[in-house]
């Protein structure tokens, strides 16, 4: 088992910043992906970036530019930072940590965060 707590959400005004914390515990292993999704009221949850085990960085076009995706594995804690937030950003955040082990992947949800854009 894998927990998840995620941290950093908050609410911003257009144009701040916020930084969002996913730290893991458990039985982790080496080969994983980690993602940030959100879903704001009556709209689907969707992929924002996700980063690989070796780095690798995938973001949403919405995003690009603005958001960075990082992680810190001698802490086992992956960041989403986020910049030139808009209102349109304004969802709960969800860290999804998906690893491996001998070809079989299995995937964890965070309780999600509060990310609120408005002035």
């Amino acid at each position: 088992q894998v927990q998840l707590v995620e941290s950093g959400g908050g609410l911003v005004q257009p144009g701040g910043s916020l930084r969002l914390s996913c730290a893991a515990s458990g039985s982790l292993f080496s080969i994983n992906i980690v993602g940030w999704y959100r879903q704001a009221p009556g709209n689907q949850r969707d992929l924002v970036a996700s980063i690989t085990s070796g780095g690798s960085t995938n973001y949403a076009d919405s995003v690009k530019g603005r958001f960075t995706i990082s992680r810190d594995n001698a802490k086992n804690t992956v960041y989403l930072q986020m910049n030139s937030l808009k209102p349109e950003d304004t969802a709960v955040y969800y860290c999804h940590w998906n690893q491996a082990l001998s070809g079989r992947w299995w995937g964890y949800w965070g309780q999600g965060t509060q990310v609120t854009v408005s002035s």
